[in-house]
């Protein structure tokens, strides 16, 4: 009885990390197709507390499990605001956890992470450590980091009590003096007052600017755009009124950026530009695979594009922007591939998304390959007819096949079950944001299906950490 009540404790255990990192790696709290805003988050932060308060060491090893940065930083900030509740013996792999995830986010998501520290009023003493650890990290950009996030930065010091380098603090606080000697600070004092300084100036930092000084967008666009990220021009280009101005560098945009920009295009345009937009997008699935390699064998794909697809206001056509780039890195990373769509078209390039979803057609046509692995991509809301693809995958698993590798990726989180809606109980399911996390999802969706135990999902995060951290926390080992 103790050994029957031992073990479905521990499923009930490997369930709820299963489905918190499934949730971790699909959901940023942003509205979808189906669910609005609000539900997410409420969701989403609801799964945060319920981990924490339950698993905390497991909680704070899901930092290296691969997720999404939205998730991480509200994983580090859910630990720092409940320090004292961490063991003694774990303290120490929980801060470095802390810290190489917050050296590993981008920029701007490492300033709003330290910003929401100071808003959520956690001051204790890791919570300073830490943040002045990261900016003593980062001296060699300070300077550009006090420009551009230059609220951010003022508000975190003031929070931290820290002494700035140089002319970093009379910059913030508006000591100006007559020129600075920091080229970069002078150029904003004079942006500040002068019209034609702005265009010295980074992208977001110029934009603020030129709305103050009243200076029309498109004409303020056109001159900027030597000082825009390929991110930025990418996130503008999805915008109508700015797609004939600016110059994306396709071949250093990543995977999922690019296929979402090449669907933001109208169809003619991808028609007439569609050997180079073609030529990218296999150009940058390589890029991802020597990144992160994959060895699937035969592959055959499923792919929705019906109408759900489109996404929404806040992640508009995210879904089937992950589709078509899974297409491609699946394309690139075998020779013996096939793509089935829920509605044919000529060229995955020329994608819309359209119709009900029919998945069970083109999962049926995809079983008569033989494939190897079948990865189906869709959101799990399939009604053309209802359930359809689910009892395909009940009778082929039952009772033809069940050696081929099925995989169900979701891009979209699902806030009423606190998971990604699944097409079945026959197949794992899992959270896909990018397509370049495919690696990280294949490994991960082992303890997605119910047949592993939570000692070897606790070995597999144990051993990302490690992983993780000898990568990104250069005091790893010492």
């Amino acid at each position: 009885m103790a050994s029957t009540w031992t073990q479905r404790q521990q499923q009930v255990e490997r369930e709820d990390l299963v489905m918190f990192i499934n949730a971790c790696l699909s959901c940023t709290g942003q509205r979808e197709f189906y669910d609005d805003a609000w539900g997410q988050k409420l969701s989403l932060d609801f799964l945060h507390d319920y981990i924490l308060g339950n698993y905390r060491l497991l909680y704070a090893r899901t930092l290296a499990a691969g997720i999404n940065h939205f998730n991480q930083s509200q994983i580090i900030l859910k630990l720092l605001a409940t320090g004292k509740q961490t063991l003694p013996e774990h303290r120490q792999e929980e801060g470095r956890l802390i810290a190489a995830t917050l050296n590993a986010l981008p920029t701007q998501r490492a300033w709003k992470v330290l910003e929401h520290i100071r808003k959520r009023r956690i001051n204790n003493r890791r919570a300073r450590a830490i943040t002045r650890d990261y900016i003593a990290a980062h001296q060699n950009r300070l300077d550009f980091d006090a420009v551009k996030y230059r609220s951010k930065v003022r508000g975190i010091a003031t929070h931290n009590h820290l002494k700035l380098p140089g002319e970093v603090g009379p910059f913030l606080f508006r000591d100006w003096p007559q020129q600075f000697e920091t080229d970069l600070f002078e150029k904003f004092r004079k942006a500040y007052y002068s019209h034609e300084a702005i265009y010295e100036l980074p992208f977001t930092v110029a934009e603020g600017l030129a709305a103050k000084h009243q200076i029309p967008r498109d004409r303020f666009l056109t001159r900027i755009e030597s000082q825009m990220t390929q991110a930025e021009k990418v996130r503008l280009q999805q915008s109508t009124s700015s797609t004939s101005i600016l110059t994306v560098d396709l071949k250093r945009t990543p995977l999922t950026k690019l296929a979402l920009y090449c669907l933001s295009l109208s169809i003619q345009e991808r028609k007439n530009r569609r050997a180079e937009l073609t030529a990218a997008l296999e150009q940058s699935a390589q890029a991802a695979l020597r990144r992160a390699p994959l060895k699937l064998g035969r592959v055959a794909a499923v792919l929705d594009c019906s109408y759900s697809s489109s996404g929404s206001n806040e992640k508009r056509r995210r879904p089937l922007g992950v589709a078509l780039a899974v297409h491609y890195l699946l394309q690139a990373a075998t020779a013996d591939y096939q793509a089935f769509w829920t509605s044919s078209v000529p060229d995955p390039l020329l994608i819309q998304p359209r119709g009900q979803t029919d998945l069970a057609t083109p999962l049926l046509d995809a079983l008569e390959t033989k494939p190897d692995v079948v990865v189906i991509l869709s959101d799990g809301w399939e009604n053309d007819p209802p359930h359809g693809a689910s009892e395909v995958l009940r009778v082929f698993r039952n009772r033809i096949d069940s050696s081929v590798s099925i995989l169900h990726c979701n891009p979209v989180f699902n806030a009423d079950d606190f998971s990604v809606k699944a097409l079945s109980p026959a197949v794992p399911t899992v959270g896909l944001r990018d397509a370049e996390d495919l690696p990280t999802v294949l490994g991960f969706a082992q303890f997605a299906d119910g047949q592993s135990s939570l000692a070897e999902l606790e070995q597999y995060l144990q051993v990302r950490v490690q992983q993780f951290l000898s990568t990104f926390d250069p005091n790893h080992g010492s």
